[in-house]
């Protein structure tokens, strides 16, 4: 059995669950016996490379299991792609603290830094078991049934549509229609989430917007005419990375990351909501609203899913029993065996596909004229959102 130390970071946008898994992989290190001492690198790669640690093996016990209900990153984050020149200085720091297992929690980035630090240490002769511990908001993490940290802000999503839209309906007399912008670059899953708001027809919300579908703005105004017509009042969900069919984003933004991927709103730009404020706004002269959260989605503690923080600290504690059983290059995934009764497992995902791959809303999941989600769709998210409050109406029965 490998003995050494462990090292422990996060990277990328934080969710309401993250510091679940957290608390869960450092529990699991403390207790393993090939493992003698327990580190965080304090703004994931970049803040290990310059050396910034922090001994978690020093925390109290009693803090440790806080983080399970604790939001955002407790680590700290960083978006850093890494660079040739980056493997020397890892790998400089990985001996200097004989660090011998390796765990990120993160997306897809995140799991291609551990595949390529695992692969470096491997042609230099040095002996690292690197294990990956899946977090998302986006859900569009391939390998894994769904992502820690999905389930919560799909809760989030799915309570703001449902209680804004109940506002709109209140006050259509004053504004006509209602925009709920998600996050979310290339994938439609929380978008797709704001559908468990509905139970009946007249209820938030109407629209939905994919960007899994291209945005045609005739057809747009057309479905949210046709709807006005028949409700008096219009809910819109969209998620931020809705792209014309040529590419180009409803949000007009051409900002990127290190990633090369698009920062949606960013340096000023404006949103998709915006945009399609504007559209609706000019062709029909209605008064309405846009509300763009941005990243109180990642972090909202009371809105988390109870299974979504179960599953995410699982999955820490299954990272270590991975590794410690000589298990690397791999990520920990969520098997679902039933959506209802909802039961799952763990299993495993290889890290050199998950870095490279992404998982969008299958076709199934998203109706004929792609301006909502299926009843299939439906029965995936229940589960992982959890039930919603019901509310009452005046002047309803039945």
């Amino acid at each position: 059995m490998l003995r050494g130390n462990a090292i422990l970071g996060q990277s990328g946008g934080p969710t309401s669950v993250i510091n679940a898994s957290l608390s869960g992989c450092i529990q699991a290190c403390l207790h393993e016996k090939a493992i003698e001492r327990v580190y965080g690198m304090r703004y994931g790669i970049e803040g290990f490379m310059r050396g910034d640690l922090i001994d978690l093996g020093a925390e109290d016990p009693a803090t440790l299991e806080a983080l399970r209900a604790t939001p955002s990153s407790a680590l700290g984050s960083c978006r850093h792609k890494l660079a040739d020149a980056d493997f020397p200085k890892i790998l400089e720091m990985l001996k200097k603290h004989n660090v011998r297992y390796f765990f990120l929690i993160g997306g897809n980035d995140t799991m291609d830094t551990i595949h390529r630090v695992e692969d470096y240490c491997r042609a230099k002769g040095y002996e690292l078991t690197g294990v990956g511990i899946p977090k998302t908001v986006d859900n569009d993490l391939f390998g894994t049934d769904h992502t820690p940290g999905f389930g919560s802000a799909g809760r989030y999503v799915a309570l703001s549509v449902k209680q804004a839209g109940m506002l709109a309906r209140d006050m259509k007399k004053v504004d006509q229609y209602v925009i709920f912008q998600t996050v979310g670059r290339s994938s439609g899953w929380l978008p797709a989430a704001a559908a468990l708001a509905k139970t009946r027809e007249d209820d938030a919300p109407h629209l939905i917007l994919l960007p899994e579908r291209p945005f045609e703005k005739q057809r747009f105004l057309a479905d949210v005419k046709g709807v006005y017509d028949k409700f008096g009042w219009c809910s819109i969900v969209c998620g931020e990375g809705v792209c014309y069919a040529n590419g180009t984003p409803v949000s007009a933004s051409t900002t990127g990351d290190k990633f090369a991927n698009i920062e949606f709103g960013a340096m000023g730009g404006t949103s998709a909501a915006m945009m399609l404020h504007r559209l609706i706004a000019d062709a029909f002269g209605w008064r309405g609203e846009f509300q763009v959260c941005e990243s109180l989605q990642m972090c909202a503690a009371d809105r988390v899913s109870p299974g979504d923080a179960e599953e995410a600290y699982a999955c820490g504690r299954r990272a270590v029993e991975l590794a410690a059983a000589g298990t690397s290059g791999v990520m920990v995934s969520i098997v679902r065996e039933s959506s209802d009764p909802y039961r799952w497992s763990l299993g495993t995902a290889s890290l050199a596909e998950v870095a490279v791959k992404a998982k969008p809303m299958p076709d199934e999941y998203i109706n004929n004229t792609g301006n909502f989600v299926t009843q299939a769709c439906l029965d995936y998210l229940k589960p992982l959102v959890g039930p919603l409050p019901e509310y009452v109406r005046l002047g309803v029965r039945g």
